[in-house]
């Protein structure tokens, strides 16, 4: 349920209103306080990480992303209790877009 919550309220609050704040958001979570781009490489953020999957290849969902920050997965911490909410939609929508241009 509360993954169906998540997923409702990312997508009411998704626009064009909110998508540039959510992007810069996004880039300061991926590169500052998650460091995503230590294991990551996403061209978009100028990240070149060799220790988990290359995310400009993958191309994730918005669910996978979601979901793999929340809860961790393989070698990666879950950040559910480290990010906040807005945080996890900011980073996942900042990847799934970088990642599909």
């Amino acid at each position: 349920m509360k993954k169906i919550f998540l997923i409702l309220f990312f997508f009411t609050v998704t626009s064009e209103v909110f998508s540039d704040t959510k992007m810069k958001l996004g880039l300061e979570v991926y590169n500052n306080k998650a460091q995503c781009g230590t294991c990551h490489i996403l061209h978009n953020a100028g990240s070149d990480g060799q220790i988990g999957p290359n995310l400009d290849q993958i191309k994730p969902t918005l669910i996978q992303v979601m979901t793999a920050v929340k809860n961790g997965i393989g070698v990666m911490p879950a950040f559910d209790e480290i990010l906040t909410n807005e945080e996890i939609e900011a980073v996942s929508h900042y990847v799934v877009t970088s990642t599909n241009q």
